[in-house]
């Protein structure tokens, strides 16, 4: 999935059509407010995020994106009318992977982005962990306990990801509401302990790996088998 923020509805409607006329999934976006809430549902592999936006702009929310653990990773290429080098320089030095200036074509831009995707999957670590009957691989979105697939909503494996990611470290509730539901996420703590019990219940054999650990937070036990 492809987002495009875009104050622009014709431009922004063009984009998405492209990307999408070219095989990719792509939404758009007229602010930094329908974004961010797009966010607490769905990571997509890359944001085209205009600078020049009503509200909040763009540098701002990119730096919202490499500030937050959830969504550092996330690839961004900033698009702006704007051509000084001095917008240039401010985007890429706050952690824009690339950077394409108003007006530019669309096979131009569909370009830059299959670049960007290509260079940034060539940099991701293995994407699957195994411990003890465990078994979660990212890149499938599939988790398996021995060998049995389970069925995970889309916050229980982003959870699940993460408590196996840091194992044998525990995690504050806070800090797995922050990185898994977003940092301006309004829900109690409460929260987590209800989806740590339906994974706990999901992952049948190996629902004890999961380790509460009290008055602090969860963490992963077990043995890496990989």
């Amino acid at each position: 999935m492809i987002y495009c923020v875009e104050d622009d509805s014709n431009i922004r409607e063009l984009v998405v059509y492209t990307l999408e006329s070219t095989g990719m999934k792509a939404c758009g976006f007229p602010d930094g407010t329908a974004f961010m809430k797009a966010l607490a549902f769905e990571t997509p592999e890359l944001v085209l995020l205009d600078i020049m936006l009503p509200g909040e702009d763009g540098i701002s929310l990119l730096k919202k994106l490499k500030s937050s653990a959830k969504t550092k990773d996330i690839p961004v290429i900033m698009v702006t009318a704007k051509g000084a080098e001095y917008d240039k320089v401010i985007g890429l030095d706050s952690g824009a992977d690339d950077y394409v200036t108003k007006p530019f074509g669309m096979m131009e831009l569909i370009s830059r982005v299959k670049a960007v995707l290509r260079r940034t999957k060539r940099e991701e670590k293995s994407t699957q962990y195994e411990i003890r009957n465990l078994m979660l691989d990212q890149k499938k979105h599939e988790v398996r306990v021995d060998g049995i697939p389970v069925t995970l909503t889309l916050k229980e494996f982003e959870l699940l990801e993460l408590l196996i990611r840091n194992k044998n470290i525990v995690l504050s509730r806070d800090r797995l509401l922050e990185e898994v539901w977003g940092y301006d996420f309004d829900g109690e703590t409460r929260t987590i302990d209800v989806h740590i019990r339906t994974l706990r219940q999901k992952l049948k054999s190996a629902g004890d790996l999961i380790e509460t650990v009290r008055g602090v937070g969860y963490r992963m036990g077990g043995q890496d088998e990989t």
